[in-house]
């Protein structure tokens, strides 16, 4: 049987730093045990945790441009040039020019990468829900709250970086 994690039970442990004083850094680690967990199945298809980063945003919005994707990804536009060269030479991933404005390239999965992406997402999905069930209901819920809030947070940085 798998040990459940609560939270603390103080009512003001949300106004305190978390241990270690840096939420940045909390949310990296737990980013950093997630995506540790899925380095076996990106191995298994020759991918790259930033290759994965960059077919994850793709499986869930084919058609981006590189400057939006490399923002999606969280990677410089340098480094998304190279992976990018890289998934288009393996034939996972194809690039156009946008029709309706020809200075701007898109980006998709091809019929391939799509379908090795969608196999990298169940085994992510699983890991995720694998981890997520160690907690007890409260904490989960307060944990997909607080995802929600920083995804909420970090859209008007979006759109007024995108103007």
């Amino acid at each position: 049987m798998t040990e459940q994690l609560t939270a603390p039970a103080s009512s003001d442990s949300h106004l305190r730093p978390p241990e270690g004083g840096s939420l940045a850094l909390q949310l990296r680690r737990g980013a950093h045990e997630l995506g540790q967990r899925l380095i076996p199945s990106l191995h298994e298809h020759g991918l790259s945790p930033e290759h994965w980063q960059i077919v994850s945003v793709l499986l869930a919005r084919p058609g981006i441009g590189m400057s939006e994707l490399a923002a999606a990804a969280v990677l410089p536009a340098a480094t998304l040039t190279r992976h990018m060269d890289r998934l288009v030479e393996r034939a996972l991933v194809v690039r156009r020019i946008d029709p309706a404005d020809k200075r701007r390239v898109v980006a998709a999965l091809s019929p391939r990468g799509h379908a090795i992406a969608s196999t990298i997402r169940a085994t992510e999905h699983r890991i995720e829900q694998e981890w997520v069930a160690r907690l007890d209901p409260a904490t989960r819920a307060a944990l997909t709250g607080l995802t929600d809030l920083t995804v909420q947070l970090d859209q008007p940085a979006q759109s007024s970086n995108a103007e």
